[in-house]
Parts: C-alpha cells; structure tokens; sequence
C-alpha cells in the first residue's frame, strides 16, 4: 500500500509540473487578420461571412466563419502549435460563455485599430479600446468559475495575450483617399505614430492590470506591398507604395522603444515583439523558395491587374490553387502564407521574433 501511495503521489506530482507548463488560453486582439467572426455579430461593412472566405478552414467543412482567409488565421494556428484543444471563441458569438471561455477568447474585429476613429468607412468595428473593455467583463467571468486566487494563476502563468493591430490605422485612417486628408494636414508621421504608440500604452497597461503577462505583440506589416496599394497605385507586381512602407517601419521603431519600456516598467511582465514585417517581406520577396508562385495578385478578388479593388466574395474571381498564392484577397494572406508566418513566430529566432519565441514564452 505504501508502494502504491508513492506512485500515486509522484504521478501526482508530475501532473501538475505539466499543467504550470501548458498553455490553458490564448486570448486574441487585434484586426481582420485575426478577426475569428466577431464582425458576424456587428452592423458592419467589414464582414467575411460570405463564400468562398474559410473554403479551406476544415474545422468549420468550408463553410464562411467570418475569417478573413481561406483557412486559419496566424492566431488559430498558433494556438494548434502550442497544444490548445481549440480555437479562441469569438467574444460575441452565443457561445461564449461558461469554461469554454477558458481556453480563450478572440476579441479582434475586422477594421478595428489603435485609434477610436479608424475604421470608421465599415460603420461599425471593435477598436482596441473596445475588446479591452470587452475582456474586462471576461476577466469577471473567469473569476466567477475559478475563484479569484486560480483566475489569476490561469491568467498570469498559463495564458498567452497576442495583440495584431495597427494596419487599419495606417490603411483606413491615416492613407485613406480623400477622407484622410484633414488627418494628414492636421497631423505629421511623426505625431500619427507618437498618437498611436501613447494609446497602445494605455491600453497594453490596462490589460496588464487585468492580469495579463504574457504578450506578443506584432508589428505592422509591409502594407505597401499589399494587392489593394498595387492595384489602386498602379504598380508593377515587384513594387510597393514607399510611403505606407515608412510609416510601418516608423510605427515598427517605436514600438520596439514601448515594449522594452513595459518590460522594464511593469513586474512580471514580459512582452514578445513579432517581426511580421520582416517576415511577410520575406515571403513577399522570396515567395519561390516557399513554394508560392504569385505575391502580388490576390487569389481571390476583383478588379486591377492584382485583383486588388474588391473584397473577396460570391463573383469574384479565384484562383485555382489557393497554397500558391501569398496573398488570399487584397488585404490578408493566405492560409499558406500564415501556416508559414505562425511556425516563425512560435518556433522561430531572434530575426523574428524576440527576446523569445512563444514555445519559451509558454513556458515562462
């Protein structure tokens, strides 16, 4: 009996060495490139709830969920490399509710951004502001079903907060034709960037005093590289739009001096930076080597020499086979491209993702 009470106690023990180890949560914030069908439940224009947008998530058997791809999002996948039994659940979605919530929510919102006002051409969007607030009433519940003193050991110790923003802030506010003209007037690069990094801060401070510890957070992407800047630029299909370009790289900068900021400012905290520009960059740039053979032209669009005017939807035109194509519309990758993107960012180095990978960061 006593032998048999020593194995019990040592299993015991084992089991709960793996369990301060694994991934419980995966709480998502950000835009359409995470976006898991929030704006299904919003009066709004920016909506992928139509075919052939998820033809390929097999989750789902093809049918639309409301994400802006063929297949996964970047935030599905990763949260498959790093053991989550599924994905982040929609905030607004009927579902959301009881232990489901305890292996994440998704609060990311098609059109959404830093900024209150960006995003404003779709009507209806979740800024940044918003899903906090959002995640305040689930950090609530989380305490209602596991008591505060486990809530926060779920929160601080096994749940990663990824936060992909600040695209529609260059793209529907800052760049927007024509209606972005008094912003860019009243406002240069340099103060548009000092703006958006002052509210990051706030709001990546709220989180963190909600609980949070874990953050990886990306940068903006080579928007100017994108199907819809060719198209609407006219360019040719190894061009991109210079000045979008500088503004990522110039937000890129800044966000590097917040994150090293709040790593040395608030105990316990450790916030990851995603390289996402380098590394679309690098598909962009490279995108033979991975087996693609377009980086310009969208799979799935309408309009232009890249297909790059009109959002994917019932007549558009597709492409016939969609893992060639870096670009799955005129704004968003791929599944391939974010298969690729995802292994970077959870098992990839220093070029892309730093001070660690989020395999490390887990285990934090």
């Amino acid at each position: 009996m006593k032998y048999y009470g020593l194995v019990l106690f040592i299993l015991c023990c084992i089991s709960m060495s793996w369990g301060e180890d694994e991934l419980s949560g995966s709480f998502i914030f950000g835009d359409s490139l995470v976006d898991a069908g929030n704006n299904n439940y919003l009066n709004t224009l920016s909506k992928a709830d139509i075919r052939p947008n998820g033809i390929d998530f097999t989750a789902n058997g093809g049918v639309p969920t409301g994400r802006f791809t063929n297949g996964r999002t970047i935030g599905d996948i990763v949260g498959e490399m790093l053991g989550l039994p599924s994905y982040s659940i929609p905030f607004l979605a009927p579902n959301a509710t009881g232990k489901a919530i305890l292996s994440g929510v998704n609060y990311a919102s098609g059109g959404g951004g830093i900024l209150n006002a960006t995003g404003r051409i779709f009507v209806n969007r979740l800024s940044m502001d918003i899903q906090v607030d959002y995640f305040n009433i689930t950090r609530k519940q989380i305490d209602q079903l596991l008591g505060a003193s486990q809530a926060r050991t779920h929160l601080m110790k096994n749940s990663i907060f990824s936060i992909t923003i600040g695209s529609n802030d260059f793209l529907n506010n800052y760049l927007l034709p024509v209606l972005s003209m008094g912003t860019r007037i009243s406002s240069s690069p340099d103060s548009f960037v000092e703006d958006l990094i002052s509210h990051l801060r706030i709001q990546l401070t709220r989180l963190y005093q909600l609980d949070a510890r874990k953050f990886v957070v990306g940068n903006v992407g080579p928007i100017g590289c994108i199907p819809y800047q060719k198209t609407i630029n006219q360019l040719n299909a190894d061009q991109c739009v210079d000045l979008a370009n500088k503004l990522a790289l110039q937000y890129d900068g800044r966000l590097r001096d917040l994150l090293a900021e709040l790593n040395d400012n608030l105990p316990g905290a450790t916030f990851v930076h995603a390289n996402v520009y380098d590394l679309v960059m690098e598909l962009i740039t490279n995108y033979e080597k991975y087996g693609f053979e377009s980086a310009s032209k969208a799979c799935c669009g309408t309009g232009g020499q890249f297909q790059g005017i009109i959002p994917c939807g019932p007549t558009s035109s597709m492409c016939e086979d969609r893992s060639k194509h870096v670009f799955w519309d005129p704004y968003h990758p791929s599944e391939a491209a974010n298969l690729i993107i995802a292994k970077q960012i959870v098992d990839g180095d220093s070029r892309y993702i730093t001070p660690m990978n989020l395999r490390k960061l887990r285990h934090l």
